[in-house]
């Protein structure tokens, strides 16, 4: 691993192409044993992120940059961001103040749990109104969606595209979440169509109902929240924490989804790893249980015929 300051300034004097800090990086990141998870699954593609985002350069392929020669400053900042993600632990994500969801940008700082959840790429997969037995036919006809513990706002946005037709509240307990989720709702030119909520779950909404529930709620056991990386515990600890078990939020909510969606409409819920702890909780409930590329059972759909 570099030795402090003066590691980092020699790279930035002794290296000069994109691909010199890519190898430079790559190699402290793996030397620091530095933990990935907020967006990058590896050292590589975290150093691909940060040298690409630093540089203003589009993060989906660093390839053609590779023997781009560096200006000072540039070699200067790149050297800069490696040593405070390696210093500071801090997720690469807030360093840059940006993260990515299917190309689409977000901002996040510290005051959110950075953007990772499976809910958006199921979202983007087609399972509203794709061809393979979607849980929505018909995303036009979709009116009002309800994005509970909406954080950074990601998934409400994603929504918003998703549902043209559709009026989305975003609700989540935390205040400094709901300023971070207004910044991405400006950004994305749709402060007339998402509606930002503040308080505990369903209670900001009173009587409202909506054709769909999606939620990304805190699942994870407190056990799991006191061993966490470094990395981790930059995170809000609310946005993780789901009680001894991880469930006791995921509980709330399927004892009061019921109320607060329409005839036909569908709650989406990512619950980590809880599958089995639910379905034995929850005998009479018909879960149809999701997988991902990375992921396998642990997101479910309940219509609201079954969650009655």
């Amino acid at each position: 691993m570099p030795d402090g300051q003066p590691a980092f300034s020699a790279a930035a004097n002794q290296l000069s192409t994109v691909r010199d800090f890519l190898r430079f990086a790559l190699s402290s990141f793996r030397a620091a044993n530095v933990v990935h998870g907020h967006g990058t699954s590896s050292a590589l593609d975290e150093a691909a992120f940060l040298i690409l985002e630093t540089l203003n350069l589009p993060v989906d392929d660093i390839n053609p940059w590779l023997d781009a020669r560096l200006l000072d400053g540039e070699r200067i900042a790149l050297a800069d961001i490696i040593r405070r993600r390696i210093e500071t632990r801090m997720p690469a994500a807030y360093l840059v103040q940006r993260a990515y969801i299917h190309g689409i940008p977000f901002h996040v700082d510290e005051r959110v749990i950075v953007p990772r959840s499976y809910l958006g790429e199921l979202m983007f997969a087609g399972i509203f109104g794709g061809e393979d037995t979607p849980l929505i036919t018909d995303p036009a006809s979709v009116e009002s969606v309800l994005d509970l513990c909406t954080g950074s706002g990601c998934l409400a946005i994603i929504a918003a595209g998703l549902f043209p037709a559709a009026e989305i509240d975003a609700a989540d307990l935390s205040e400094d979440a709901l300023a971070v989720a207004d910044i991405n709702v400006r950004m994305h030119g749709l402060s007339d169509r998402i509606n930002l909520m503040h308080g505990d779950l369903f209670a900001p909404l009173e009587e409202r109902s909506y054709d769909l529930i999606i939620c990304n709620p805190p699942y994870v056991a407190a056990a799991e929240v006191e061993a966490f990386p470094p990395e981790h515990g930059h995170e809000p600890v609310m946005a993780h924490l789901g009680g001894e078990d991880g469930l006791a939020i995921v509980r709330r909510i399927l004892d009061q989804a019921a109320d607060h969606l329409n005839p036909g409409g569908g709650l989406l819920c990512e619950v980590g790893t809880g599958r089995e702890r639910l379905v034995d909780d929850y005998p009479h409930l018909d879960f149809l249980w999701l997988d991902t590329e990375e992921s396998e059972g642990e997101v479910f759909w309940l219509t609201r015929e079954a969650l009655v």
